[in-house]
């Protein structure tokens, strides 16, 4: 298959054209890879049994790993799912926006994108070449990450063009990732007033209980991955994602104790790298420092993250080294993907190491 890469310009009539033909391929069953405001998307009819299969073929995803299916404006979720007041009210406030929420599905929604669950992911992204493909192709679109399964999601036209040139029809450059990882998927409670984070992103609990009476976070959120007899209910909650090549290391420890780590364990390795804070940069006596940005910025390393994932591999290291960030308020995004990109391998260290 050839793929078709476009340019988003910013030239509505030229930007416009684009859209139309990708809207095309969307309607005929096809895949388009799309820019969104969390991570690039690889888009298909969430109508069509058909692109629900070239996605999973597509990625390399498993069967039981339910897709996403994005809409034009909130109230198109009353078509394909059982919407409630709870549902408004979250959508008054975080839509369109990175929030995805699950809810009770209609037959419309073929059980392959959904992996046989009854329940479908609802998302209505702010990206403007997103929305408006969805507007112009009059379907909803099912799109997880544009990447192959397991990796760290795109962030860019060149990270899908990667992983996808030959496997999709078209690949729609709308510049980079606003947030940088993907979106807050949530459940709703059976009793109509609380939710459950299944998936954290950009969208904190903090930022939930303004409108929900109880936020609890989903255990498969900050512990290791589901069995594998268990069916996840949101992407990301079983299988091992967001790894590269590297080995990453992941370490609970003092930022001290994480330097005097580091050097001890490198000495013997020909390339690593670190993920560190801007201001640390310097403590370190080797190796390629992936920069997170400034310290206690969540937002920043947030959006550096897959990035930095998929450079390690570009710089063909051996290890990449972190530090545990804290599984609380806007680090628990960051904290879920760099623990499933260390395949949830956590070193402890004590302040007596030495």
């Amino acid at each position: 298959m050839k793929t078709e890469f476009l340019k988003i310009t910013g030239h509505a009539a030229d930007d416009d054209a684009i859209i139309a033909r990708a809207a095309e391929v969307i309607k005929q069953g096809g895949l388009v890879a799309i820019p969104t405001e969390t991570v690039y998307g690889l888009a298909g009819s969430a109508f069509l049994n058909e692109s629900a299969e070239k996605i999973f073929t597509a990625k390399g995803r498993p069967a039981d790993n339910p897709l996403i299916v994005h809409i034009a404006k909130p109230e198109d979720a009353d078509a394909i799912a059982d919407t409630n007041e709870l549902y408004y009210a979250l959508a008054k406030r975080f839509m369109p926006g990175p929030l995805t929420i699950i809810l009770p599905k209609k037959a419309i929604i073929p059980d392959t994108v959904t992996a046989g669950m009854p329940t479908v992911g609802i998302r209505c992204p702010s990206n403007p070449v997103a929305h408006k493909l969805i507007e112009v192709s009059g379907h909803p679109i099912a799109a997880p990450s544009a990447n192959r399964s397991g990796i760290p999601s795109p962030t860019n036209a060149e990270h899908v063009r990667v992983d996808m040139d030959g496997r999709i029809d078209m690949i729609l450059d709308g510049g980079d990732c606003e947030i940088g990882l993907e979106s807050t998927v949530i459940k709703l409670d059976e009793d109509g007033t609380g939710c459950t984070i299944l998936r954290p992103g950009a969208i904190t609990a903090d930022m939930l209980s303004t409108v929900c009476a109880k936020v609890t976070i989903s255990r498969a959120v900050i512990e290791p991955s589901l069995a594998d007899d268990i069916k996840p209910e949101s992407p990301g909650m079983k299988y091992k994602h967001y790894a590269p090549k590297a080995e990453v290391i992941l370490i609970d420890a003092a930022e001290e104790t994480f330097i005097h780590y580091v050097e001890r364990d490198s000495a013997s390795i020909r390339r690593y790298g670190i993920f560190t804070n801007n201001e640390s940069a310097g403590s370190f006596n080797g190796g390629m420092m992936l920069l997170l940005g400034p310290r206690g910025d969540a937002k920043e390393a947030s959006r550096r993250l897959f990035t930095l994932l998929r450079r390690a591999d570009e710089m063909e290291l051996e290890k990449v080294y972190a530090l545990l960030p804290p599984a609380t308020g806007e680090y628990l995004a960051y904290y879920n993907r760099i623990v499933r990109a260390a395949g949830c391998r956590i070193i402890k260290l004590g302040n007596n190491y030495n």
